[in-house]
C-alpha cells in the first residue's frame, strides 16, 4: 500500500470512528437557538437567535467545541474575526515548508439559518421539531413529509437522518469543517497537513446578506497580506445533494444574483377622488407586470449551457397609504435578479430603466427610482459592511487542478465508500459527480473586479478570471439535499456527512502534492 492509499484508508477509518461526535455536535447546534427563543427577552431571551445577525451563541458553543475536540492545536488558533466570523486554522509546523510557500485552503461555511418555522413544524409534522428534531417518530406525518421534501430515504433508514433547521443548510457543513480539521490534526505526522494551511470559515449573516463574511475578508483581510493568507482553493460546504442527480456532487459554479428595487412614489388622495392623485401602486403594477411578462419571453436574458438561463421575479413589496379607501403614496418593491454567465448588474439595473410602463409612470408625474438597495444591518457582534445587494456568480473551469483533484479525492476516499446506495435519485453515488448549484452560496463573496490590484495574488494561486472578475478556484462539497432546504422537515443523512468529512480531510494534502 503507498503512502497515499494509507492515508485514504486512515481517514476514511477516522471518519468513521468520529461520526457520532459529528452527528451530536450538529445536534446541539440545531438545537441551541431554542434556549434563546423560548426565554423572555428581558431575561436574555431572543426569538431570531440562530437566525442572520443573531447567531452569537451558537458561534460560542462551536468555538468552545473545536477547542474541546482538538480541532486547534492551540485554543488561539480559533478566533472571531471583527465581522463576527469564526475563524480557525491548522497546519503542520514540522513539514519544514514556510508558511508563505505552502498551498492555502479555505473551508467555507456558514452559521445562520433561516427562520425556525416551529410552530408550522409541529403542527404539520406531528413528531418532528425544529430545534429538538425527531421526537417521537410513530407521530410523523410521512405522506406531509414525503410532500414537503425533495428526498428522504426509505423509512427503514430513518436511523441515519438527523431533522432540524439548518439541518441540511448548512450547519453539516460547518460540523464537516470541524471533525474534518480534527482528523488532518492528528493525521499530521502521516503527511495529511504537509504543504498546505487550512483555514475555516463559520461565516455569519449568510441567509441575509450572501457572501458578507468572504467580502469582509476580501476587503479588509487580503489587501496587503502575504501568500499564506490568500486563497489557492475554497471548498464551500453547502449542501451539494440533488434530489434527482444524487448526493455529494462536486458544484464548481453558481448563478449570480442581485437585488433590484423600485421606489414609485406618487399623490395620496381620498379614494372616492382618485382623479386628485397619482396611484403609485397601479402604476407600479404595471411595472410589474410587464417585467414578468419580459421574464417570461426571454427578453433581456441570458443562457449559459453550464450555470443555466438568468432569471427575474418580483420578490418583495411595501405600500405607504394612509387607509385601505385612500390612494397610496409610495409603492415599493424589489425584484430577485439571478445572473447567468454574461450578465452585468448594470445592465439589470438598466433592463428595468428601460420598462415603457417606467415611462409611462414618469409621463404621468410620478416619480421612478430604480436603484440597488444597500445591506446597513449590523452583524451579531455590530460590524456593519454597508456593501450593495450584488453577488456575482462565479466559475471554476472542469479542466483546473482543484476540480480535477477532487474528482480524485471522491473516487479515492468517498467512492469506495459507498457499499450500499441508498435507495432513491438523492442517494449516495460510486461516481463522481461534477455539477453547480441552483441557489446561492458564500461564493458571491469572492469574485473581484480584475483590475483591483489591492491583493497581491502570487501567479502560482491560480486565480480564475472570467466576464472582468477573477477569484480563487473555487467548489462546493457538502452533505445535504438542496431541495430539502428552508423546508419544514428539512434534515441531513448522516452517511453523507461522514463522507463529508472524509473529503475535506483529504483533499488539502492531496492538493498540496497533486
Amino acid at each position: 500500500m503507498t503512502d497515499r492509499d494509507d492515508l485514504d484508508a486512515r481517514i476514511a477509518d477516522l471518519s468513521e470512528r468520529y461520526l457520532d461526535l459529528a452527528v451530536a455536535i450538529l445536534k446541539e447546534s440545531i438545537r441551541l437557538p431554542a434556549d434563546y427563543a423560548d426565554r423572555p427577552t428581558d431575561k436574555g431571551g431572543d426569538p431570531a437567535c440562530g437566525l442572520s445577525n443573531h447567531e452569537r451563541p451558537r458561534l460560542e458553543f462551536l468555538k468552545q467545541t473545536i477547542v474541546d475536540v482538538g480541532a486547534v492545536r492551540f485554543p488561539d488558533d480559533v478566533r472571531f474575526d471583527d465581522y463576527g466570523n469564526l475563524v480557525w486554522s491548522v497546519t503542520d509546523p514540522e513539514d519544514g515548508i514556510h508558511p508563505d510557500d505552502k498551498i492555502v485552503i479555505y473551508f467555507d461555511g456558514h452559521t445562520d439559518t433561516v427562520n425556525a418555522l416551529r410552530s408550522a413544524w409541529r403542527d404539520k409534522l406531528g413528531g418532528i421539531d425544529a430545534y429538538d428534531g425527531l421526537v417521537d417518530p410513530e407521530a410523523v406525518d410521512r405522506e406531509f413529509l414525503r410532500s414537503e421534501l425533495g428526498h428522504l430515504p426509505p423509512d427503514d433508514q430513518w436511523d441515519h437522518l438527523v431533522f432540524g433547521r439548518g439541518s441540511a443548510d448548512q450547519l453539516s457543513g460547518v460540523v464537516s469543517q470541524i471533525v474534518a480539521t480534527k482528523i488532518a490534526l492528528e493525521l499530521a505526522p502521516e503527511g495529511a497537513l504537509r504543504g498546505v494551511i487550512i483555514r475555516a470559515y463559520g461565516t455569519v449573516c449568510e441567509e441575509d446578506n450572501d457572501g458578507g463574511g468572504p467580502m469582509y475578508v476580501v476587503r479588509e483581510v487580503l489587501p496587503g497580506a502575504g501568500p499564506a493568507r490568500i486563497p489557492d482553493v475554497v471548498i464551500l460546504t453547502e449542501g451539494t445533494g440533488d434530489a434527482n442527480k444524487g448526493a455529494l456532487g462536486i458544484y464548481r459554479g453558481q448563478r449570480g444574483r442581485m437585488q433590484i428595487e423600485v421606489t414609485v412614489t406618487g399623490r395620496s388622495c381620498h379614494g372616492s377622488m382618485p382623479w386628485e392623485g397619482l396611484n403609485p401602486l397601479e402604476h407600479g403594477a404595471a411595472i410589474l407586470a410587464e417585467a414578468a411578462r419580459r421574464h417570461d419571453t426571454g427578453d433581456g436574458f441570458l443562457d449559459d449551457p453550464f450555470l443555466g438561463r438568468g432569471t427575474r421575479t418580483a420578490s418583495w413589496s411595501q405600500l405607504d397609504t394612509p387607509s385601505d379607501c385612500a390612494v397610496p403614496d409610495r409603492f415599493r418593491f424589489r425584484f430577485d435578479r439571478r445572473l447567468t454567465v454574461g450578465e452585468q448588474p448594470a445592465r439589470a439595473l438598466g433592463d428595468i430603466e428601460s420598462l415603457d410602463s417606467v415611462q409611462a409612470a414618469r409621463d404621468a408625474g410620478l416619480t421612478v427610482d430604480v436603484s440597488v438597495p444597500v445591506y446597513t444591518e449590523p452583524t451579531w457582534n455590530g460590524y456593519v459592511l454597508g456593501n450593495e445587494q450584488i453577488y456575482m456568480g462565479w466559475a471554476t473551469p472542469a479542466d483546473h487542478p482543484a476540480i480535477e483533484t477532487a474528482v480524485r479525492v471522491y473516487e479515492s476516499v468517498v467512492a469506495p465508500q459507498v457499499t450500499e446506495r441508498s435507495t432513491g435519485d438523492g442517494g449516495l453515488r460510486a461516481e463522481a459527480r461534477v455539477d453547480r448549484w441552483i441557489f446561492s452560496t458564500d461564493g458571491v463573496g469572492f469574485p473581484i473586479p480584475d483590475d483591483d490590484d489591492t491583493i497581491d495574488v502570487p501567479a502560482g494561486k491560480n486565480w480564475v478570471s472570467h466576464d472582468g472578475y477573477k477569484h480563487p478556484a473555487m467548489f462546493g462539497f457538502g452533505a445535504g439535499i438542496e431541495q430539502n432546504t428552508h423546508k419544514i422537515g428539512e434534515c441531513v443523512d448522516s452517511r453523507e456527512l461522514r463522507l463529508a468529512i472524509a473529503f475535506l480531510a483529504r483533499f488539502p494534502s492531496a492538493y498540496g502534492q497533486a
